[in-house]
């Protein structure tokens, strides 16, 4: 989920990894495997509102009584008044008439507020569950950002539909298809029977064949919108790099090609539910016909067989409500499933040893201390590992950074710190307990920083900021932004902390979107600082100014892991490992790297030589 992306104070997904696992944009689309007991899954989340739905039941069944009730009614009092008998014998027909025309109405408007009233406060609730359990995946996502929105909104409101459109109105029309087979039943019981055959035609019958007829098609509807996200969120936001790289006409191909599919589904979808739709009237006329029959064959009085016939006919309206609610429900199995799923992922294990005391606010280990041990990480079977065989001892109050060309593995050495990846081989170490066991809530507090692509929010300079340190005060902001480098800008902004930043910080500049998420890294302050190319977009003297004055901000005894391409400005941590190929090649100090020969000499020089060039042109 490209939000949080980077978001201090972890950053869950750098843009290293993630790029390798992104399924391409033109990938077919499979159907997602749907799970029984996916509805189950999602009801549990009902049980708090059960009285609210079972009050939205009730009146949704007392809704479609009153309009079956009106329209015998109805039928009784015309064929009766055409006979011209007294009018006290039509006064109580014609109370009742007006009474169920005005009930019905306020039923449904109090089933409507009920129902709705009950399902929103439900679904608050599932779309903060699936939205927690998208931000705490810890390893590289096998999903894409829009995959991810349309799990959030189109999937999520699948469980509202499940009760909305399925069970409330499928319950209501079961418990009036017994009161209609009842009430025949007091006027002929052959009819009766004839009627419960006809309602379990329209309403078992058909519900069954409309499952089967639709299924298939329905259980790619879900992932076919999903993949329609992706394809809208990449059109839009890579419109620029498809044009560059003359991609446009295939990327437009590739999702006119998804959309067709798409359309073609819900056609047949259309189509199927207008054939059953329009074999449920035939019943419903066939059913009708076969009552008027019975009943005269009976004996039954002309005034109450138009009864009956109307009846019926209103009756199997409503058993066909149970077609509407399995098609509906069919349509809906692959979205419920696909929020199942993250519903239901496994938690990550607590040990005993690990979650410290009752209100403790960290876990319990043996400091902050970093270790990688053997660490192997691959992004693909077969693959050449994207890290191997790496190892490092970071100390609390240590300060390490990591150089190397790109591709080199930098970031996912960042990601395999913060949890994002998890290696193939090897283990990561926090305190002696391995990454993959601390509480998904508590990680965070005490890794985090600033990594690749972080992320900025369409809101102020404050509210990005506060995102480090929600307590945070105006003098912490401050502090984080002075070392930053970002203070100047903010006092000169009119608005001050109270700038509205854009959508991706896109009112600002390159630099000062680095500055603010540099400041953001600084504010949370974490026991283990991860900062991954912390100076991107500034120049050398900026550069250099800033993370000087970084790295003077950040407490003692907090670790500091620099994931860097400029060389300058290393000279005073501890210790400096190069990257090539996933592996390290070259470590230790900066005056021991510059003076033996290797990479870091070689980079080194080209660095001071191109830094030297500009300055000197540098107005």
């Amino acid at each position: 989920m490209s939000a949080g992306d980077g978001v201090t104070p972890v950053g869950r997904v750098p843009a290293g990894p993630t790029s390798v696992t992104a399924e391409p944009s033109g990938a077919p689309e499979p159907p997602a495997p749907t799970r029984p007991d996916a509805e189950r899954v999602v009801l549990r989340l009902a049980r708090p509102y059960l009285g609210r739905l079972l009050g939205a039941g009730l009146l949704a069944a007392a809704t479609e009584f009153a309009g079956l009730a009106l329209m015998a009614t109805a039928t009784w009092l015309l064929m009766s008044a055409a006979g011209r008998p007294p009018l006290d014998r039509l006064t109580v027909a014609i109370v009742a008439v007006r009474a169920l025309a005005v009930g019905r109405g306020v039923f449904r408007y109090t089933e409507r507020l009920a129902g709705h009233d009950a399902v929103l406060r439900m679904i608050t609730d599932v779309r903060a569950r699936v939205f927690a359990a998208l931000a705490a995946r810890r390893e590289g996502t096998d999903r894409r950002t829009g995959d991810a929105l349309s799990r959030l909104v189109s999937d999520v409101e699948a469980a509202q539909d499940l009760l909305l459109r399925v069970l409330v109105p499928g319950s209501a029309a079961a418990l009036v298809s017994l009161l209609a087979i009842g009430g025949a039943a007091l006027i002929s019981p052959p009819a009766a029977g004839v009627l419960a055959v006809g309602l379990l035609v329209a309403g078992v019958a058909l519900p069954a064949l409309a499952t089967r007829l639709t299924r298939r098609a329905a259980d790619e509807v879900a992932p076919l919108r999903g993949a329609l996200a992706v394809d809208a969120v990449d059109l839009t936001h890579g419109a620029a790099d498809l044009a560059a790289f003359g991609a446009t006409d295939a990327a437009l191909a590739a999702a006119e090609g998804r959309a067709g599919r798409l359309a073609r589904l819900e056609r047949r979808l259309a189509a199927v539910g207008f054939a059953v739709d329009a074999t449920g009237v035939l019943v419903g006329g066939l059913t009708a016909a076969a009552v008027v029959v019975v009943a005269l064959r009976a004996g039954v009085g002309g005034v109450l067989v138009g009864v009956l016939a109307v009846g019926t006919l209103a009756a199997v309206e409503v058993a066909l409500a149970l077609v509407a609610a399995a098609r509906q429900r069919t349509q809906l199995r692959t979205g419920l499933a696909r929020v199942a799923d993250l519903l239901t992922e496994p938690a990550v294990p607590e040990p005993v040893d690990v979650t410290g005391p009752v209100g403790a606010t960290e876990p319990v280990t043996g400091g902050h201390d970093v270790r990688f041990e053997d660490v192997t990480v691959r992004y693909r079977a077969g693959a050449a590992p994207a890290l191997a065989g790496f190892d490092l001892d970071l100390p609390a109050g240590r300060r390490v950074a990591v150089v190397g060309p790109s591709g080199a593995g930098k970031s996912t050495l960042a990601a395999a710190l913060t949890g994002a990846v998890r290696p193939a081989a090897g283990r990561v170490t926090v305190g002696g307990v391995p990454v993959s066991e601390h509480p998904a809530d508590r990680l965070p507090r005490i890794v985090g920083g600033l990594l690749a692509e972080a992320y900025v929010f369409h809101a102020t300079v404050r509210e990005n900021l506060l995102l480090g340190c929600p307590d945070a005060g105006e003098a912490d902001l401050t502090a984080a932004a002075r070392a930053a480098g970002l203070l100047d800008w903010v006092r000169d902004q009119p608005e001050g902390w109270d700038t509205v930043v854009g959508e991706q910080g896109g009112q600002l500049s390159g630099g000062q979107r680095q500055r603010l998420a540099l400041a953001r890294a600084l504010l949370a302050a974490p026991p283990v600082l991860v900062l991954d190319e912390p100076t991107e977009g500034l120049d050398p003297a900026a550069a250099d100014a800033v993370l000087d004055s970084a790295l003077a901000a950040t407490p003692a005894g907090h670790s500091v892991l620099l994931i860097s391409h400029r060389l300058s400005g290393l000279a005073g941590l501890d210790e400096i490992l190069v990257l090539e190929g996933g592996r390290v090649v070259q470590r230790g100090r900066h005056e021991e790297l510059v003076a033996r020969p290797g990479w870091y000499r070689e980079q080194w020089l080209r660095q001071e030589a191109a830094e030297r060039g500009y300055l000197a042109l540098a107005p």
